[in-house]
């Protein structure tokens, strides 16, 4: 389905629930389904095999990559980018023989994050504004603003520009000559 008036696309195989909100200039593409009272914002891309809800709140522009599912619980503000396959856990200690569902802990990823391929994001814990997880992480405790991690446990390497490129010793974006300044292990703009 296709919608020219505000150029949203919800592909024929995507899966809308009753009570969920697909935002103005969104896209959702093949094999994806978002649950009941889901709100997708403006100007979003839905990969393929996405499944997002119940109860999801996803900002506007963010790029939901293939195979991805984002639960209950799960908060993604502005601008977000989740890479193919990430995963988003919703218990800290999983059976399958023992009901959690009373156990969900809650995943705030604030604007601009990045996370990276195939990385995990545990539950519980929050990724600041404009941080980058790398491709293939585990996430298990909070990630701060412009904080660039890797590794299992994720660990801090560096820091990154709201333009997501790496900073150097100078602190100085490469791409757009933005100065930052570390006070007191937080990265600001000058």
């Amino acid at each position: 389905m296709y919608s020219a008036e505000d150029k949203t696309i919800i592909h024929e195989t995507a899966v809308v629930d009753e009570g969920s909100e697909i935002g103005r200039g969104t896209k959702l593409w093949h094999f994806s389904h978002i649950l009941p009272n889901t709100v997708i914002g403006n100007n979003c891309s839905i990969g393929q095999n996405v499944v997002i809800g119940p109860d999801v709140r996803v900002g506007n522009g963010c790029k939901i990559q293939n195979n991805v599912s984002v639960y209950k619980g799960v908060s993604l503000e502005d601008d977000v980018f989740c890479g193919p396959s990430m995963v988003f856990t919703n218990v800290l200690t999983p059976r399958a023989h023992v009901e959690r569902k009373d156990e969900f802990a809650s995943t705030l990823v604030k604007r601009g994050a990045t996370l990276g391929a195939n990385c995990t994001i545990v539950c519980g814990n929050t990724i600041g504004e404009f941080a980058m997880v790398g491709a293939g992480s585990v996430v298990t405790k909070d990630v701060a603003p412009h904080a660039l991690v890797i590794g299992n446990p994720a660990r801090q390497i560096g820091w990154v520009s709201h333009a997501g490129e790496r900073l150097g010793d100078e602190l100085k974006c490469p791409r757009t000559g933005m100065q930052y300044v570390l006070s007191n292990g937080k990265l600001s703009t000058v």
